[in-house]
Parts: structure tokens; C-alpha cells; sequence
């Protein structure tokens, strides 16, 4: 990272979220030229960042948002206005599709019992002036995610109809198909899973207009590669003769974003074992940064973020195992060691924090959420404060 804009990172009050416009725009032209090259249509996965005072930039490149639900439906077509609307639930309220036929352009359906409830509803919009696109989610029952929790082909996963029961629908007004069995993954797991969409549910797709592929693809990671992605997608368009979505939500905004924190106290710890050894000294810092409430995937995933200026455990000289301010004794982050010794009101700079973060976190003992910032070149701007009523608003 350039030292002005770390300095500029090490100024700012914590905790704080703070996007990158910079690496965020690196990220957005990689995705609008996978869309302008191929002709698919890229959609931001809300689910992932929703931070909407960037809507707008990021509608510059990109077709629209895709929704998990009616409330980041309403954010896709308010905040990012103009732009597509896709939608896709396990299960929907009547009183949501009331909304949702009047702001969604693509409307998907977890099982034929969904569909068949709110199909009426739909035709009715249609007739009234709507074109509202209406597809099924699938469930291929193949993935290469190694995360349970995150694997949406699972047993008995509750996500998306399998080939047995989509033999049995009427798929008439039903324009498309959807799967989502990717998790930050690269494009050959894309290559594989198709080939399987394809000997299921191949002979449907002739009479389809549209195949979305879902979320998962890190096409923005170094190691990505677009050309296969772009040769997935041309296979596909020129096979069955359809458009093709894309739904990208962490490839928008990885690695563009900062969890900056603040050390609040150091506690003597014990040795840990390192393979053989035992590292000579280790310390307990305590952060005004929670894993429970400010970074959730920390302990879902679970993984370990990176930070500035750190190495893993035992490869420094000084060891630190970091944890939040919280009474869940498993609120911790992660084992860390620095060349230098830490102390009480030096800042660390938590890495690739823009995703899956501020859309996550929670007020769980009243910790305040961080604020919500921008940083382009060493300017850095303030977004979002949050004070005690947002806490309390809640209860």
C-alpha cells in the first residue's frame, strides 16, 4: 500500500470501514470489460456490499443489482436508479411480491409451489404494463465448495429445484434458469459445474431466453481466469441461443476495503506451540474491533484477515492473539506477530473488509457499529457515523 495513503489510514477515528475508490474502480473496469467483450449482463450480488452511496459510480460499469429480498430489491432500484432489478428468495410474502412486481425486472422462484402461489400476481403486473422476466432456480447437486455452511448443493439443500422435480412443472411464463454453486471460486469450477447444467438441464434451455450463473466468481482475484470465463459464457449464448447474467458480489468490491482499529489494552499471555517450539512470548490484545459484530465471516468461515505490517504467528518477534471487546470468549480474530511491540492506542489496518462486512455486523453488547468511510489517493471522507439511537432503534 503507498505510505501517504497508510497514513491517511492511520489517521482516522475507530473503528472505521473505509472503501477504496481507487482499488474499487481497478475492480469495476475488470468487470465492464468481461461485460462489454462477451455481452453478458453483470449485476452487483447486494448480499455481499450494499453500500449504496456508491451505486452510482459503480452503475457506470455495471448492468444493475441483484436481491436476496424485497428491502435490497427497493435499495437496487432506488439507489441505483435506472439500472436492472433481479430478485431471487427461497420464499417470497404475498405482501412482499406486492412491492416486488412493481420494481423488479427479474423475479426467481425457489420450488413450482412458489411460483404457482405468486404466479397471478405477476401476470396481472404484465398486463398492466410490466415486463417482469420470471425464471426457476436449479440445483445441479454438484459444487466444489468446501465450506459446509456456504454449499448450496448440499443434501437436501433447500436451494433451487432439482431435475426430478423441475420434470414435473408447467414452465409456461417461465422465461429463464438460475443456479448459484460457486463460493469464491475460480472460472474452472464455472467449466465444471456447466458441463453438469448442461446434462440436466440442457434440453430446457432451447426454449429459455436467459441463464443467470449466480455469485461466487472471484473474477477480480490475480490468479482469475477471464478467459475461460469469457469462453464458459460464449459456449453457452451460442449453444442455446440466450443472454447470460452474471451475479459478481465479492469480485466488486475485493480487496477495496479497511477495518481500521485501535488497540485498547495488552494482556500477558502463554507460549503457544508452533510445530515443535513454543513461541517465546505471546500477548493478548484487546481491539475495539469485535469478530462477533464487526466482522462476522471471521468465525462463520472461519478465516484469519490479513493485517498491514503483520506476519503469521512465530514468524516476528513479537506474538499478539487478537480479540474484540465483547464477553463472547470466542470473539477472537486471529494470531499475529509484528517486528515491533504493540501498545495501547496504536492503530492496525484490517485488510479486504469492504465485503460481507458492514452488510453483517451487529450491535450484539452494545458495541457501536464503525463508522463508514472513503479513502481515494489520501483523501479521505466520511460517510456514515453511528451513534447510540441506531442501536437502540433496533430494539
Amino acid at each position: 500500500m503507498d505510505s501517504k495513503k497508510m497514513k491517511a489510514l492511520l489517521e482516522v477515528d475507530t473503528p472505521s470501514y473505509v472503501v477504496d475508490i481507487d482499488e474499487l474502480k481497478k475492480n469495476l473496469e475488470v468487470l465492464k470489460e468481461v461485460r462489454e467483450s462477451t455481452g453478458a449482463h453483470v449485476l452487483l450480488a447486494q448480499k455481499a456490499f450494499s453500500m449504496y452511496s456508491l451505486y452510482p459510480l459503480i452503475g457506470e460499469y455495471i448492468d444493475g443489482t441483484t436481491a436476496s429480498g424485497l428491502f435490497e430489491a427497493r435499495l437496487g432500484f432506488e439507489e441505483m436508479s435506472g439500472k436492472e432489478v433481479h430478485v431471487f428468495a427461497p420464499a417470497f410474502k404475498a405482501t412482499e411480491m406486492d412491492e416486488l412486481v412493481n420494481i423488479a425486472d427479474h423475479i426467481i422462484f425457489n420450488s413450482p409451489s412458489q411460483w404457482k402461489l405468486h404466479k397471478g400476481r405477476i401476470e396481472e403486473a404484465n398486463n398492466s404494463g410490466r415486463q417482469i422476466s420470471c425464471g426457476l432456480r436449479v440445483n445441479p447437486e454438484y459444487s466444489e465448495v468446501e465450506t459446509e455452511i456456504y454449499d448450496p448443493c448440499a443434501d437436501n439443500s433447500r436451494l433451487g429445484i432439482r431435475l426430478e422435480i423441475l420434470e414435473g412443472m408447467d414452465l409456461k411464463g417461465i422465461e429463464g434458469l438460475h443456479f448459484h454453486c460457486l463460493c469464491e471460486q475460480n472460472s474452472d469450477a464455472l467449466e465444471h459445474t456447466l458441463k453438469i447444467v448442461e446434462e440436466k438441464f440442457g434440453k430446457y434451455l432451447y426454449d429459455m431466453k436467459w441463464l443467470n450463473f449466480g455469485g461466487g466468481h472471484h473474477i477480480t482475484r490475480a490468479d482469475y481466469d477471464i478467459d475461460l470465463l469469457k469462453k464458459c459464457i460464449a459456449h453457452m449464448k451460442e449453444s442455446y441461443d440466450l443472454e447470460i447474467y452474471l451475479e459478481p458480489g465479492e469480485a466488486v468490491a475485493l480487496n477495496a476495503g479497511y477495518l481500521v482499529s485501535q488497540v485498547e489494552d495488552i494482556l500477558p499471555g502463554k507460549p503457544v506451540k508452533i510445530g515443535d517450539t513454543y513461541t517465546e512470548n505471546m500477548q493478548l490484545g484487546i481491539l475495539d474491533t469485535s469478530a462477533a459484530c464487526h466482522m462476522p465471516d471471521v468465525l462463520e468461515m472461519p478465516y484469519r484477515p490479513m493485517i498491514v505490517g503483520s506476519g503469521k504467528l512465530g514468524e516476528k518477534k513479537y506474538n499478539y492473539r487478537f480479540g474484540g471487546p465483547t464477553c463472547l470468549a470466542g470473539d477472537i480474530i486471529g494470531d499475529y506477530s509484528f517486528d515491533e511491540e504493540l501498545a495501547y492506542g496504536d492503530k492496525l489496518v484490517f485488510l479486504d473488509m469492504a465485503i460481507y462486512s458492514m452488510v453483517k455486523n451487529n450491535t450484539f453488547n452494545g458495541r457501536p457499529l464503525p463508522s463508514i468511510m472513503t479513502i481515494e489517493g489520501e483523501e479521505v471522507k466520511t460517510v456514515r457515523e453511528f451513534s447510540y439511537q441506531d442501536f437502540k432503534s433496533r430494539l
